[in-house]
């Protein structure tokens, strides 16, 4: 009779990273992100961030190791025909850049996020 085994199976995650960034919209390295639909890459987290300006109000910001098989070190893009999907060219998975969700795998989870706050003016906060 086969016992159940007690080993777990290691996941493949990707690492946690340290974020506390500051952006200012007034800087001309960021002069994309100062219109709705915008989107810049900065340095941080665990790969690089995309940021993406959804409304006035409101911005995204992703991490950019592919949430597929993330210990292969692959990078997303921001597709800059389309401006709408954020591309995995190492698994072709292919994620909706207004939300991080899957949009055709193999990846089955959405793009890590790190969370933002505005201050309505020209401070973009980015944290996690």
């Amino acid at each position: 009779m086969l016992q159940p085994s007690c080993k777990k199976e290691k996941q493949d995650l990707i690492p946690n990273a340290y974020v506390d960034i500051y952006i200012y919209s007034n800087d001309p390295n960021f002069i994309n992100i100062n219109a709705t639909g915008g989107w810049v890459y900065i340095t941080g987290g665990v790969k690089g961030i995309i940021v993406y300006r959804k409304s006035f109000n409101e911005f995204m910001a992703y991490e950019r190791n592919s949430p597929y098989q993330p210990s292969q070190g692959c990078s997303v893009t921001v597709d800059a025909s389309s401006n709408v999907f954020i591309d995995d060219k190492c698994s072709g998975s292919q994620f909706l850049i207004t939300d991080g969700s899957v949009t055709k795998g193999p990846a089955t989870l959405p793009l890590k996020g790190y969370k933002t706050s505005w201050d309505g003016s020209n401070v973009l906060h980015i944290y996690n």
